[in-house]
């Protein structure tokens, strides 16, 4: 596929690109802290079950990731704990691992900062991003203080599932990220079950967007429906069999 085949030269060329110095979407690092408890306690009201006790390193995460796997995660600014607040969520922050054929394996999400360079791109930008995904944990992690868990995909992605991935991402790549009235907005429509225009787009709505173009989630609810915590365990996400989420793993960076 001549998408694959220019993914693949485009990320060979960033791969020892230097980081940038703008801020991730997380918040600052610097800002108010908070306690840092597991996610299943800090969000009773939303039912969720604590994380498992394994964990796995950052090299281990990598080099087993595989296209469809989820990220998560868990940071201690103001920010971080105001989008937790507005949406009842564990977590304020998710994306996808995208790792076709000979690629590293590469994290789609959306977010504010332009801290790495985009590999469709090969530019800094805001808004949807893919970016190498050991520099993007690692950077979520060192600079902005965010924990992170992966959910391994169970199920096996296909090429027609690959292509699916790539229509998405040549369509969203640079995709503006919502402002703050925007994204409460989005979100708020999402839970009357009525479609945001797409024409801005936070995290969680991508990797639904995502998802369900690739033939893996239901359509019934619309992608703005999700927030980060859809995608944690306790909320049991439901997707086509034969595909499922395990339960998160922390990684330690």
């Amino acid at each position: 596929m001549e998408a694959v085949a220019q993914f693949i030269r485009v990320v060979v060329a960033m791969r020892a690109a230097p980081p940038g110095d703008d801020h991730a979407g997380g918040g600052d690092a610097g800002q108010a802290r908070e306690s840092d408890e597991l996610p299943g306690r800090a969000h009773r009201l939303r039912r969720l079950r604590p994380v498992t006790d394994r964990t796995l390193t950052l090299d281990d995460a990598v080099a087993t990731a595989a296209t469809g796997d989820i990220w998560l995660f868990r940071g201690r600014s103001v920010a971080d704990r105001t989008i937790r607040a507005v949406t009842n969520s564990p977590v304020n922050h998710v994306g996808m691992v995208v790792a076709l054929d000979d690629l590293p394996p590469l994290l789609w999400h959306a977010e504010l900062g332009r801290s790495l360079p985009d590999v469709w791109t090969g530019e800094h930008q805001r808004g949807v991003q893919l970016h190498l995904l050991a520099p993007a944990v690692t950077t979520w992690n060192e600079r902005y203080g965010q924990r992170a868990w992966v959910r391994q995909l169970e199920g096996t992605i296909e090429r027609h599932h690959e292509d699916r991935l790539m229509e998405v991402i040549e369509r969203f790549d640079g995709r503006p990220f919502p402002t703050t009235p925007g994204l409460v907005r989005q979100w708020l429509t999402g839970r009357l079950r009525r479609s945001s225009s797409l024409e801005t787009i936070y995290c969680a709505e991508l990797v639904a967007t995502t998802y369900q173009h690739m033939g893996l989630l239901a359509r019934r609810r619309p992608a703005s429906w999700y927030d980060p915590g859809r995608f944690w365990s306790g909320d049991r996400i439901e997707l086509f069999p034969p595909f499922a989420l395990g339960r998160e793993i922390a990684v330690g960076v």
